[in-house]
């Protein structure tokens, strides 16, 4: 029970890797805000947490939305306590080649993958800031790495959001606060169709939520700012 006492927030909770997050989550001890837009599959994930013997708590938001974060920020500490761990998973994808990309599906994929990390970080460091204690673990992907044939919105997402690890790492460094990105390459979900219709996957959800977990408990403070690529 390495996060016995812990309080974690997971983003994008609600199936495929977010799931299985926030289930490792609990299974080591942790108190799970699991947070998304559909109520319905956060129920689902909640009931697996409580089955199993842990805490969850279901919060319905939309990370594009700094107030529904705000509020997400607010509800988590008042039904669990501070948070030590932020998990920013939510995201979407676009395919699409650029000349025929949307500025709508453009700027819909840089909200969610982008600023909502910005958004629930900006909201939850105070805390962590204050009690001098938090890591933060932003889902990246391998297209934050390579380039990916009609996915530019995705990889320009996530381009960003490895920037943006590695900015505020330095910013929240003598705080004691860690903020790492992990990078997956192939992984069994929904997304993955969606980005590369008839992909075949090299992990599964599992595999990421281990390396979350280490990343949430057993990673020496001196390992920050840094993008861990999994690719199976």
């Amino acid at each position: 029970m390495k996060l016995q006492g812990s309080v974690a927030v997971v983003t994008g909770g609600g199936r495929g890797i977010g799931r299985a997050i926030a289930l490792a989550l609990a299974e080591a001890g942790a108190a799970v805000a699991v947070a998304a837009r559909t109520a319905e599959e956060l129920d689902r994930v909640v009931d697996e947490i409580r089955a199993a013997g842990g805490r969850g708590l279901a919060l319905v938001a939309d990370v594009t939305k700094a107030g529904e974060v705000d509020e997400l920020a607010r509800a988590t500490e008042a039904a669990l306590g501070p948070p030590q761990v932020l998990v920013n998973d939510a995201g979407i994808v676009v395919r699409a080649p650029l000349v025929e990309t949307s500025e709508e599906d453009w700027d819909a994929v840089m909200a969610t993958n982008v600023k909502g990390a910005f958004l629930c970080c900006r909201s939850f460091l105070p805390g962590m800031i204050r009690r001098m204690r938090g890591r933060i673990v932003n889902i990246a992907s391998i297209s934050g790495r390579l380039g990916t044939r009609q996915l530019a919105a995705y990889c320009a997402s996530k381009w960003a959001l490895v920037g943006l690890t590695k900015a505020l790492a330095e910013e929240v460094r003598e705080h004691s606060i860690q903020v790492n990105a992990i990078a997956p390459g192939s992984v069994a979900t929904d997304m993955l169709q969606a980005g590369m219709p008839g992909a075949g996957a090299d992990m599964t959800p599992s595999d990421i939520a281990r390396v979350v977990l280490f990343l949430a408990s057993d990673a020496p403070d001196a390992l920050t700012g840094s993008v861990i690529d999994v690719f199976g």
